[in-house]
């Protein structure tokens, strides 16, 4: 059973100031303490501490490191385990980049299980709660079966909260690549706020998936 303080020192074995001051920038949240830890470290304790929930769970949040191996290490649960505590993993969620790792890998085989809880916090108050549903429609139903599921949702969302419009960007972005015809309907049928349409035809014409034809195209959707 790890402790906290030894949790703590194999985190401060790898803090890097420089990306910690990066890190933070990126954060936009001067509230959070961020260590200082890479993403592959951080990934690599994860896998470390696989069995280490009940551990991790009694942990203090007050550092972001922290937070995101508390996620990381659950995002390892068996699915029902996942459940019995997933609402108290989204309560955590305050940050952009905690949301985006947390990508439950059972989800994968229990897709049409999860839809109540994708729609449950699609329509949720908290910003990240919001995010958190879109980001998991995006690592997992952007495919010919779910992609019906994830239009619907992408017309529903409230994306009003920047860190919303811009999970919605991205998975509207997803389904300009995967499913051209689609997206572009979604586009020209104005589903999404004026701020979240012209995202997502950003991040889409930044993909290297797209050709140079049809980014023109695009383009000529901007609003």
């Amino acid at each position: 059973m790890i402790t906290y303080e030894e949790a703590l020192a194999a985190l401060r074995a790898q803090e890097d100031a420089g990306y910690r001051a990066f890190h933070k920038r990126l954060l936009k949240d001067e509230s959070i303490r961020v260590i200082g830890v890479r993403m592959p470290a951080l990934r690599a304790l994860a896998k470390r501490w696989k069995g280490e929930w009940e551990s991790l769970r009694a942990f203090p949040d007050e550092y972001y490191e922290v937070t995101f191996l508390k996620c990381a290490v659950a995002a390892q649960l068996p699915f029902e385990a996942l459940l019995g505590v997933l609402e108290e993993l989204v309560s955590l969620i305050n940050n952009w980049a905690t949301c985006d790792g947390f990508a439950p890998a059972c989800i994968a085989k229990h897709r049409a299980e999860f839809v109540p809880y994708i729609k449950k916090y699609l329509s949720d108050e908290r910003t990240f709660a919001r995010r958190f549903a879109l980001t998991t429609l995006l690592h997992f139903y952007v495919d010919e079966e779910g992609l019906p599921f994830v239009l619907d949702c992408l017309k529903k969302v409230r994306a009003e909260a920047y860190y919303v419009s811009m999970a919605a960007a991205w998975l509207a972005a997803e389904v300009l690549v995967k499913f051209p015809a689609a997206g572009e309907a979604l586009l020209k049928e104005g589903a999404l706020d004026g701020a979240t349409h012209n995202r997502a035809i950003r991040k889409a014409y930044e993909s290297f998936r797209i050709p140079p034809q049809r980014k023109a195209a695009l383009r000529a959707l901007r609003r």
